[in-house]
């Protein structure tokens, strides 16, 4: 690059007596013979120190570091798919006894040893479960339906929560019957179609309860009858606006966050978005 500018610089003003000196005076064989082992021991050392060196150090990083996580990440989803471990191992229960019990719950101290083999004490809070519906209204728009949310005050938050429906089980009660059950008492609603969602655990560390979900679709309207110490609002509020509010987090109940955000994603590969 340097030489061609310094060509383009010298050709331009040039006369036309000093291009025949210059090609006179670079034909004479005294500046010739001086010229030519200049450019002889000038031009292989710098051809062998550019190449070789280049070559090498190009090639082989390439190569590597386009091979290495190539193989890892198809290797990560293959590990992942084998998690089918037999769950029925339990651990071996010592001595239970109750340290508490109300209407709701009771709270036991287990002296046990685990699947492991350690030997531990564990507080475990026990509930009959609990169940929770996502009412939907898709009469309207099927990728975008209704959902019911209720307001209410809870004392263990300290603040009003926006949440689905939910209620605890009676003992030995079906799931279905008492979501059924807690969906009319709540909102009024009725549902004439219902299909399970999820089943889970909120707090598996101290917390025995296990929350069912389920979906009721066809609703039809009724008169709510929540039971004495609840003071429930509810109102429908479309999907899309629901997940919103959870991305904002104007939502932060549990139960509503696993439902709703499990239910749109399930939704969005139905309708292939």
């Amino acid at each position: 690059m340097p030489k061609v500018k310094k060509a383009v610089k010298a050709a331009e003003p040039m006369t036309a007596e000093a291009a025949a000196h210059e090609i006179a005076t670079a034909v004479k064989p005294k500046k010739a013979k001086a010229a030519k082992p200049r450019i002889a021991k000038a031009a292989k050392p710098k051809k062998a120190k550019a190449t070789k060196p280049k070559a090498a150090k190009a090639a082989k990083p390439k190569a590597k570091k386009a091979a290495k996580p190539k193989g890892a990440k198809a290797a990560k989803p293959k590990a992942t798919k084998a998690p089918n471990a037999p769950v029925e191992q339990k651990a071996e229960l010592l001595s239970s006894e109750v340290v508490f019990e109300g209407p709701l719950f009771r709270v036991l101290r287990d002296r046990l040893i685990e699947p492991g083999g350690r030997e531990g004490v564990r507080d475990v809070v026990r509930h009959h479960g609990s169940v929770v519906i996502l009412a939907i209204d898709n009469t309207k728009s099927k990728k975008n339906p209704w959902v019911v949310i209720e307001r209410q005050y809870r004392h263990a938050a300290g603040r009003f929560l926006w949440e689905l429906p939910a209620g605890k089980l009676d003992p030995g009660e079906d799931a279905l019957q008492g979501a059924q059950r807690e969906l009319e008492e709540e909102t009024g609603y009725r549902a004439k179609k219902w299909k399970p969602l999820v089943e889970y655990y909120p707090s598996p560390g101290f917390l025995g309860e296990s929350m069912k979900v389920f979906v009721a679709e066809g609703l039809v309207a009724g008169d709510a009858h929540p039971e004495d110490d609840e003071r429930i609002e509810f109102r429908l509020v479309k999907l899309s606006q629901v997940v919103k509010l959870i991305e904002k987090g104007a939502i932060l109940d549990g139960k509503t966050l696993t439902s709703v955000l499990l239910f749109a994603h399930k939704m969005a590969g139905k309708h292939g978005k």
